[in-house]
């Protein structure tokens, strides 16, 4: 069984056991949590959408919390003499999907 779910502005593809990274959620590693919104959820059998999914959950559990790569990006204003360097580092969280909940 396979599920669509959305967080952080972001939609993934899950099934049961897989390990996504997210953005950044708050907790500790082994903390249980759920997604509740789920936009599809379905097998070779049944598909549900919509009005369908009222009330079905994603289980997960924090496996751990990490940092991206850093990006860097410059700012420039042309025959100004300005120039800024900027850099960043995301935030994300290590999920892991423990079961579906209809």
């Amino acid at each position: 069984m396979i599920a669509i779910i959305k967080t952080g502005g972001k939609q993934y593809k899950i099934e049961e056991g897989d390990i996504i990274t997210v953005e950044k959620i708050e907790g500790e590693s082994g903390t249980k949590f759920t997604f509740d919104e789920v936009l599809f959820l379905g097998d070779e059998k049944e598909v549900m959408v919509g009005e369908e999914l009222k009330g079905a959950k994603v289980e997960a559990e924090i496996v751990m919390q990490l940092k991206a790569k850093k990006v860097t990006t410059v700012k420039h204003k042309p025959k100004k003499r300005y120039l800024k360097k900027i850099g960043h580092r995301q935030q994300l969280t290590q999920v892991e999907i423990l079961k579906f909940v209809k």
